[in-house]
C-alpha cells in the first residue's frame, strides 16, 4: 500500500477503482483540525484532469507501470498506432487518450510506451524535443516597442509555438515538452 506521504509527481495510485497519474501535490497543515493532501490527478482512461483531496495518511493501491520502447507509426485520426521493437507487435491506442504528447513525436519515432497493469495507456516524452520550424512570418526588427517579442511558429510535427522574432523557416528549435514553450534554438 502506498500512504499519501509516499507520494511523488508521476506515481500512479487507484482511487474509487480508477486509476490516476500524481500531477502535482502539496501537504497541508492547517493550525486546525487534521493535516491533508491536495492533489491535481490525470486519470489515466481518458486524460481528464481532477483536483482532489486526502486525509493525510491515507492508503491507496500501488499500481503497477512499465515501460516499454515502441515505435510511432502513424495516427490515422482516430487511433495512433504503435509497434514494439522487440516483438513487432502493433497496438492501436485511442488518438484522444494520447494527443497531447503526440504533438511533439514525429511517426516512426521511438517512444516509452507506458503499461499500466500489463495495458498500454500512455507515452512518456523527455523533458524536451527539437523539432525543424516548417512555417512561421519572417520576423521584422521594429514591430514591438522594445525591439524583442515573439510569433507563433509551426513545427514539423504541426505544433505551434511562440518563439523569438529571430527564429526562421528551417532552423531546429528545442521546446519543453511539459509546457509547450520555446527554450531555445538547437
Amino acid at each position: 500500500m502506498i500512504s499519501t506521504n509516499q507520494f511523488k509527481n508521476g506515481n500512479h495510485i487507484e482511487v474509487d477503482g480508477t486509476v490516476f497519474k500524481i500531477l502535482e501535490f502539496q501537504h497541508v497543515k492547517p493550525g486546525k483540525g487534521g493535516a491533508f493532501v491536495r492533489t491535481k490527478l490525470r486519470r489515466a482512461t481518458d486524460g481528464n484532469v481532477i483536483d482532489r483531496t486526502f486525509r493525510a495518511g491515507e492508503k491507496f493501491r500501488p499500481i503497477h507501470t512499465e515501460a516499454r520502447k515502441m515505435q510511432f507509426l502513424y495516427a490515422d485520426g482516430t487511433d495512433a498506432h504503435f509497434m514494439d521493437e522487440e516483438s513487432y507487435e502493433q497496438i492501436a491506442l485511442p488518438e484522444s487518450g494520447v494527443a497531447e504528447p503526440l504533438k511533439w513525436v514525429k511517426p516512426n519515432e521511438t517512444v516509452d510506451m507506458l503499461y499500466i497493469d500489463g495495458e498500454p495507456a500512455d507515452i512518456q516524452l523527455s523533458a524536451s524535443v527539437e523539432l525543424e520550424v516548417t512555417h512561421t512570418e519572417p520576423g521584422v526588427r521594429g514591430d514591438t516597442a522594445s525591439g524583442g517579442g515573439n510569433k507563433p511558429a509551426t513545427l514539423e510535427t504541426g505544433a505551434t509555438v511562440n518563439v523569438p522574432l529571430f527564429v526562421n523557416i528551417g532552423d531546429r528549435v528545442k521546446v519543453d515538452t511539459r509546457s509547450g514553450s520555446y527554450m531555445s534554438r538547437a
